[in-house]
């Protein structure tokens, strides 16, 4: 069984009540519970922060023993060297995940420091990016 784990940042713990024009009405732990059922054949594990060494502190945890590692670093993905730093550093395959479109939005949302290191960017599909990303590692 493979393990993926999802790793969430800065403000998505208010997934359901924040901008809900741009992010929706559900929150992230009940469409984890969602992706739960979807791949039974799969261990997810979910963790958030808003903290940045946090979420530098669980890819290190989760980067050399799971398969994949899939990341909505929030806005440290347009700020933080040390998360792609982190990055670097372990072997497991990380997805960077957007539920918005970040390319529609405010010029400073265009750049990432995550995507140069991540193995793949999914941006755009709503919580169906989650989905996607998971299917990455399929």
């Amino acid at each position: 069984m493979k393990k993926i784990g999802i790793i969430n940042g800065v403000n998505l713990n208010l997934l359901g009540k924040r901008e809900t024009d741009i992010y929706g009405n559900t929150s992230f732990e009940q469409y984890f519970k969602q992706l739960k059922g979807l791949y039974p054949q799969m261990e997810l594990s979910y963790y958030q922060s808003n903290i940045e060494g946090a979420l530098v502190s669980q890819l290190q945890e989760w980067g050399f023993t799971y398969d994949g590692i899939v990341l909505n670093a929030g806005a440290y993905t347009h700020t933080s060297i040390a998360l792609a730093d982190a990055i670097k550093a372990i072997t497991t395959p990380v997805v960077e995940v957007h539920i918005s479109n970040t390319f529609a939005r405010e010029a400073f949302r265009h750049h990432s420091y995550l995507s140069p290191v991540v193995a793949g960017i999914i941006v755009g599909f709503g919580l169906k990016s989650y989905n996607l990303a998971i299917e990455s590692f399929i």
